[in-house]
C-alpha cells in the first residue's frame, strides 16, 4: 500500500506533503522522515466546517465555539503522497524576464521567521500543524507555550491561520515582542511585592490600633464595674454598721429601763416613796422611736433573716452563753471554709449525726436553720449539702458579718 503521509522519526509528526516536510525540517532541524500509511487526521466540524488535524485542535475548537460534532474525513482526504521534490529553479528565459523585477524586490527578501524550536516541538506534539504553531509563536512574542496556545484559541477563525508566516529580511522585520521585557517584568514583580508588603504592614498596624482601642475600652469597663462593686460594698457596710449602732442603742435603753425598774422595785420594798421621774428620762422613749422610724431599709433581706435566726438562738439558750458563743464560732468556721474553698466538696458537706456537729450546732435550735439560710440543704436526712452552683459569696459574706457581730457585740440578742 502506497504511503499517504510522511512521518518525522524525531518527533512523530505526520505531514501531508514533501513541502510540509521541508518546512518542518527547516524549522526543527529534523531530517529523519519516512513514508507512512497512517493518514493525517482530518476532523471537520459539522456546524461550521472547520477542519482540525488533531484531537487537541478539535478540543480547543469545542471549548471556544461549543461545537461538539465532528465528521472524520481522514480517509477521504488521504491521497498517495508524491516524493518528487518540487522544482523551484527558474528557467533562464524567465530569469531574464524577471531580472528587472528581482532587482527592484532584492531588498525585500521574504523568509520564514525564526521561533523557539523547543516550543515548536511541544506544539507539534500537541497536534498543531507546523504552520499554525509557527504563526502562533511568532505573533505571541515567542515567549511561552501558554501564550502560543492562547493565541491559537483567539485567532482560530482567521482564514490564514494555517499559512506559514513570512517576514522581510532586509527590512529587519522582527516578531512582535512582548509588552514587557524580562527585566521590566522582574522590576514589575518586585514593585508588586513591595506594594503588597506595605499594604500588609498597614493592615497589621490598623489591626493593632483596633486591638489597642478594644483593650482600652474593656479596661475602662472593668474599672467602672470594679468601682461600682466597691461602692455597693461600701454602702452595704455603712448600712450594716449603722444598724449595729442602732441595735446597741436599743440594748442600752433596754438595760437602762431595766435598771430603773429594779431601782423602783427596791424603793417599794423599802417603803420609800417612788422617785420623781427626771425630765431627761421622759422624752427618751419618743426619741428612740423617732430614730427607729428613720432607720434606712436594709439592702439584704437575707441578712435580716440571719440576724433574727442568731438572735433567736441566743435567746433560746441565754442561760448558757459559752455554748451559744461556741455555736457562733463553729458556724463562722463552716461559712469561712466554704467562702475560702468553694470548689472543695468536703467543706460544703456536713454529716448531721456527727457528734461534734450535734454538740456545738445541731442540738441548738436555730443552728441548722442558719446554715439553710446560707444555702445548705438536707440530703437524704443525713447530710447538709451546699451545691457548687448555689454558692453565693454575697450571702456568705453577709453570714460572716452577722456572726462576727453576734460574737463581738455584748448586747446582741438582749432585746
Amino acid at each position: 500500500m502506497a504511503g499517504v503521509s510522511l512521518k518525522c522519526g524525531d518527533c512523530g509528526a505526520l505531514l501531508k506533503s514533501v513541502e510540509e516536510a521541508q518546512e518542518h525540517a527547516e524549522l526543527t532541524s529534523h531530517s529523519n522522515f519516512s513514508e507512512s500509511t497512517e493518514a493525517v487526521l482530518n476532523l471537520v466540524c459539522s456546524a461550521c466546517g472547520k477542519p482540525c488535524r488533531s484531537k487537541t485542535e478539535s478540543d480547543l475548537h469545542t471549548k471556544r465555539t461549543g461545537h461538539t460534532e465532528f465528521v472524520d474525513k481522514t480517509l477521504e482526504a488521504a491521497k498517495p503522497i508524491s516524493l518528487e521534490v518540487p522544482k523551484v529553479a527558474m528557467d533562464s528565459e524567465e530569469a531574464v524576464d524577471a531580472g528587472s523585477t528581482s532587482k527592484t524586490n532584492q531588498s525585500e527578501e521574504i523568509v520564514v521567521p525564526e521561533v523557539d524550536k523547543k516550543l515548536l516541538e511541544e506544539l507539534e506534539a500537541m497536534g498543531f500543524p507546523t504552520a499554525r504553531a509557527t504563526r502562533a509563536l511568532h505573533f505571541s512574542g515567542n515567549t511561552s507555550l501558554e501564550a502560543a496556545v492562547n493565541w491559537v484559541v483567539e485567532h482560530e477563525a482567521d482564514p490564514d491561520i494555517d499559512e506559514m508566516p513570512m517576514v522581510s529580511v532586509n527590512k529587519n522585520a522582527e516578531a512582535p515582542k512582548p509588552s514587557l521585557t524580562p527585566e521590566e517584568m522582574k522590576l514589575k514583580a518586585q514593585e508588586l511585592r513591595e506594594r503588597a508588603r506595605k499594604k500588609k504592614e498597614e493592615e497589621e498596624k490598623r489591626m493593632e490600633r483596633e486591638k489597642e482601642k478594644e483593650r482600652i475600652r474593656v479596661g475602662k469597663e472593668l474599672l467602672e464595674a470594679k468601682r461600682i462593686e466597691e461602692e455597693n460594698e461600701r454602702k452595704r457596710l455603712m448600712a450594716l454598721r449603722k444598724a449595729e449602732k442602732e441595735e446597741e442603742k436599743r440594748a442600752r435603753e433596754k438595760i437602762r429601763q431595766k435598771l430603773e425598774e429594779d431601782k423602783a422595785e427596791r424603793r417599794r420594798r423599802l417603803g420609800l416613796p417612788p422617785e420623781e421621774p427626771s425630765a431627761a428620762l421622759k422624752p427618751s422613749a419618743p426619741v428612740v422611736e423617732e430614730k427607729k422610724s428613720a432607720l434606712p431599709v436594709r439592702p439584704a433581706t437575707k441578712a435580716e433573716q440571719m440576724r433574727e435566726c442568731l438572735r433567736s438562738l441566743k435567746q433560746n439558750h441565754k442561760d448558757d452563753d459559752a455554748k451559744v458563743k461556741k455555736a457562733f464560732q463553729t458556724l463562722l468556721t463552716y461559712i469561712g471554709n466554704v467562702a475560702r474553698n468553694p470548689d472543695e466538696e468536703k467543706f460544703r458537706k456536713i454529716r448531721l449525726n456527727n457528734q461534734t456537729f450535734q454538740d456545738r450546732v445541731g442540738s441548738l435550735k436555730g443552728g441548722v436553720e442558719f446554715l439553710e439560710l446560707c444555702g445548705f440543704e438536707k440530703v437524704e436526712g443525713q447530710f447538709l449539702f451546699l451545691s457548687r452552683n448555689k454558692v453565693d459569696m454575697q450571702v456568705l459574706n453577709s453570714a460572716g458579718s452577722e456572726l462576727n457581730s453576734a460574737i463581738n457585740n455584748p448586747f446582741f440578742g438582749i432585746l
